[in-house]
């Protein structure tokens, strides 16, 4: 993502960046809008996947007692998805910039980025996962287990940005 930004300079920016500073500066804020797009398109995917449990959702409706039966759990993994989406639009960016109130080291953006990354393959995972659950509903499979695994899932990457929070807000351990 950063390249593809990094790429689209204009004429203009290219002239601007042999002003002495002024680079490390653009390229930052190339950094900086990176992580926001990145993080808006992974809101999305989860958005899609919260479409997808809400389709299962209602196939499983169709067998009024495992409608309630898994009710509980269902609604567990909704608040999860959308707490999720939720927590990736509003994060800070991955650089601060001059007057942000919160800071970044060049050397910490590797690591917010893994985090960005660990965050494509959890939405990968509960996508297979919300799969598996969809398949379960259909063939009166382990409905339950399909959902604890998913939950799982959901919780880990909700951990991980936790994690990516406290490293850019400094508390991280």
């Amino acid at each position: 993502m950063f390249e593809k930004i990094t790429d689209e300079q204009t004429f203009l920016g290219k002239i601007a960046s042999k002003i002495p500073g002024f680079s490390g500066y653009r390229e930052r804020e190339q950094r900086r809008d990176a992580d926001q797009l990145m993080r808006n398109a992974i809101a999305r995917d989860i958005d899609d996947l919260r479409l997808s449990l809400g389709n299962i959702q209602l196939d499983l409706n169709r067998d009024i007692m495992k409608s309630i039966e898994h009710a509980d759990s269902l609604g567990t993994v909704d608040t999860r998805l959308m707490g999720l989406a939720k927590k990736l639009r509003a994060a800070p960016v991955g650089y601060a910039g001059l007057f942000d109130p919160i800071k970044i080291k060049e050397e910490e953006l590797a690591e917010i980025y893994n985090f960005d990354n660990s965050m494509l393959n959890y939405v990968s995972a509960a996508a297979k996962q919300l799969s598996a659950l969809e398949a379960a509903v259909a063939e009166d499979g382990d409905i339950a287990g399909s959902i604890r695994a998913l939950d799982v899932t959901l919780r880990d990457a909700n951990e991980t940005f936790n994690q990516r929070q406290d490293l850019l807000s400094g508390t991280a351990g």
